[in-house]
């Protein structure tokens, strides 16, 4: 199957409109979700502050991890100002977003997790930002290795190649749905679906990216995104285990959930 080609302006434009709609689209869903659930809303005193720390962790974590995955463009980049503002990455968002949460929780000594509504919002975002990708084929860096399947793409290099932005999407459905429909299994733990939304989505993207062009490689085999994902996991996955213990421990005693 072959995909249109637009031209390399008009890609990175169809790109820069769905990467924003999946912003606009689920900041809105997570305040639907707070007021659905009466909470405060989303510029409420104490909530206003993680927000914050949410936007700014996730646009500086989007760009290092770029960064981390084309480290050779540096040279390149330190005389090109444009260059060095280009590019994102979804795992770097997620991850730079959560730090920056909870650096403005520790700061504004806010203990309760504020994870679990961003699941839907993020499951949204997600689907509609990998649509521009998707759209931009070539011009932007997700598109997969060649192969022999039937589903293959022809992004307008004359190759098949793996639609890997579909089986993001396709993943993050799949993942998150399961996660929302059992949300009462998780609700006696405040933020462990989040948690295990996000530990899924870092194991997904260290296996999908074995399956992508590697700009640059570390270790002779992994992406700098894998690189990322793997540090991620052994810190966050000790973080998870003691949570869905906590769990365990609580149906074990017949304690409501």
């Amino acid at each position: 199957m072959k995909l249109y080609v637009f031209s390399a302006s008009t890609a990175h434009l169809l790109h820069f409109i769905f990467e924003w709609l999946a912003i606009a689209i689920g900041v809105q869903l997570y305040r639907r979700q707070r007021t659905y659930q009466q909470q405060a809303g989303i510029l409420a005193p104490g909530h206003y502050g993680v927000i914050i720390g949410c936007v700014l962790g996730a646009a500086i974590g989007n760009k290092a991890a770029f960064w981390m995955e084309f480290p050779h463009m540096w040279a390149a980049a330190t005389a090109n100002l444009q260059i060095l503002m280009s590019g994102q990455s979804i795992v770097g968002g997620l991850l730079g977003g959560l730090i920056g949460v909870e650096f403005a929780k520790f700061l504004l000594k806010q203990p309760q997790s504020t994870g679990d509504n961003f699941v839907l919002p993020l499951m949204v975002a997600t689907v509609i930002g990998r649509i521009g990708c998707f759209l931009a084929g070539l011009n932007d860096g997700t598109y997969g290795n060649a192969t022999g399947l039937p589903w293959g793409i022809d992004f307008g290099d004359g190759i098949a190649r793996h639609p890997t932005q579909i089986y993001d999407m396709i993943f993050v459905l799949a993942w998150g749905g399961f996660l929302l429909r059992r949300r009462q299994v998780w609700q006696s733990q405040s933020g462990l679906m989040f948690k295990m939304y996000l530990a899924g989505y870092l194991f997904w993207r260290l296996l999908i990216d074995g399956i992508k062009p590697v700009p640059y490689y570390y270790f002779s085999c992994l992406s700098g995104i894998q690189v990322l994902c793997i540090i991620a996991l052994v810190v966050y996955l000790p973080l998870l285990v003691r949570q869905m213990l906590r769990l365990n421990t609580g149906e074990k005693f017949g304690l409501e959930p």
